[in-house]
């Protein structure tokens, strides 16, 4: 079962603008519908208890220290700089994010900022890496950090 949020002008009914339907019989109650605007976000998780594996993926996730971890200006151009890569052509999802309020002695949460990308596969995440998009945001961006450290994962096998 998906998820779905509808927008709709009038002609279906639903509460508080989420409609709960399988696939098929919502779009067979759309097409009779009289609906003038549509805005689908699919929760991908289909059930509480169902969990997706990702698979067949490149993950290439970067943590950047920032040269001054007390500059919130230089935290928003990084972050900036990033919402620009994601522009990137290969990238199929990305996060950006801060360190979690988590406290345990496994937990290394002295970086500024992570840069989480997904790719179908290892000859994306290179061009990526060669994309003029990427080398004009390390020209623009690198001066605001310190420290970079990259883990790339591929599916066990």
């Amino acid at each position: 079962m998906f998820l779905i949020k509808v927008v709709f002008d009038k002609g279906f009914k639903h509460q508080k603008g989420f409609a709960y339907a399988e696939p098929f019989s919502l779009l067979h109650s759309i097409s009779s519908a009289a609906v003038q605007s549509i805005v689908f976000c699919l929760d991908l998780r289909f059930t509480k208890n169902k969990i997706m594996q990702l698979q067949n993926i490149f993950i290439h996730h970067v943590f950047f220290w920032v040269k001054d971890s007390n500059s919130k200006d230089d935290l928003a151009a990084l972050v900036n700089g990033l919402k620009k890569l994601s522009a990137a052509k290969t990238i199929r999802q990305y996060h950006i994010g801060v360190p979690a309020t988590t406290n345990r002695s496994v937990i290394d949460n002295s970086y500024s900022v992570s840069w989480c990308l997904i790719f179908d596969n290892k000859d994306d995440e290179e061009s990526y890496q060669v994309d003029p998009i990427h080398l004009n945001f390390v020209k623009e961006c690198s001066h605001l950090w310190n420290k970079v450290v990259v883990y790339d994962s591929v599916d066990c096998k």
